[in-house]
């Protein structure tokens, strides 16, 4: 199968060129050079923007594209109208982020998603981010309809993750004694690990499937405190968890998800961490075991330099300061 993808040597892009070229795929990388240029001498690279500089592209064809990299509609729109008569299938990564309500438990493909009063906004943020990837997928849709896969995956972990948003517990874990952890233990937890994403996103490709897929794990319920031990189990270390609740992290101005990741406190979030995933699951979506995605993630984040800048979790000098105002 020739597939084009946009993007390619970031996170979840990586993980999609490593399971093509497993499969035997021709490959064809389009991005902007900019980001680990020298990974995949082996392939095919077109070196552009896609904010108006598609040129490249012209003329050619694949079978199907994948499309990790767009957020803002105006440049899916360059691309998808492009692509419409060079692909025969086109798969666009969304986001679970596009729901409007995550007060609700058990949120499905059909349920609302966020919109904006001004749909010609062009800034990412927080507040924006899940519109505009709900305008995206619209965008991809109106191009090619009925030819189109639209996959929502909740938060995606695993090697080469930027974020930290995962990788820190595993890396914090293994360092062993008390470690701060938000709430009891009870709040649910959801991720997929980025190969398992891969796998199952390119076995759709190859069926042709199309529409929309909430894509998250694990296959049954997972609580912060069973992904927590799972993570000292896994690296064997002496670590204390000293749960802290929702009320002491608010005094100390400790933000959700980003200080604690994968914590979200709330009855407005109540089904972030709750998706359903019932419709990917028929769809055959599996999952490595968990201990493999920790003890890999680990394994790559023990690779970067000591003194890698973590973009999530608490510094070594804050939790110590917080650990040391709680008893025990």
């Amino acid at each position: 199968m020739k597939l084009l993808i946009l993007g390619g040597t970031q996170f979840y892009g990586r993980h999609l060129v490593e399971a093509a070229l497993t499969a035997g795929y021709q490959v064809t990388l389009f991005n902007r050079g900019q980001t680990n240029p020298d990974l995949y001498p082996e392939v095919e690279r077109f070196t552009g923007d896609r904010d108006g500089n598609l040129e490249v592209l012209k003329g050619r064809s694949w079978d199907a594209v994948i499309d990790p990299s767009g957020y803002l509609p105006g440049i899916v729109r360059q691309s998808a109208e492009l692509l419409a008569d060079a692909v025969e299938h086109y798969t666009f990564i969304s986001s679970i982020s596009v729901f409007s309500d995550f007060s609700e438990i058990g949120i499905t493909e059909d349920s609302p998603v966020a919109t904006l009063e001004d749909e010609s906004v062009e800034e990412v943020t927080p507040e924006t981010y899940g519109a505009l990837k709900a305008l995206c997928e619209q965008t991809v849709e109106t191009a090619l309809p009925g030819r189109t896969l639209v996959i929502r995956p909740g938060l995606i972990v695993g090697p080469y993750d930027p974020t930290d948003r995962f990788t820190y517990w595993p890396w914090r874990v293994a360092q062993g004694g008390r470690v701060l952890a938000p709430g009891d233990g009870s709040s649910p937890a959801q991720l997929i690990d980025a190969r398992d994403l891969a796998e199952w996103n390119l076995r759709l490709v190859e069926q042709r499937v199309t529409g929309i897929y909430n894509a998250t794990g694990p296959d049954k319920a997972l609580t912060l405190k069973d992904l927590l031990e799972s993570n000292r189990e896994v690296s064997g270390s002496d670590a204390e968890f000293v749960w802290a609740d929702a009320e002491f992290l608010s005094e100390h101005e400790i933000a959700a998800w980003s200080d604690m990741p994968m914590w979200i406190d709330g009855e407005d979030f109540a089904g972030f961490s709750q998706v359903d995933v019932s419709k990917a699951l028929a769809a055959r979506l599996t999952f490595l075991p968990l201990s493999d995605t920790i003890r890999d993630t680990l394994a790559w984040a023990n690779t970067r330099p000591a003194d890698h800048e973590w973009k999530a979790g608490l510094s070594k000098e804050r939790e110590g300061e917080l650990l040391a105002s709680i008893k025990g």
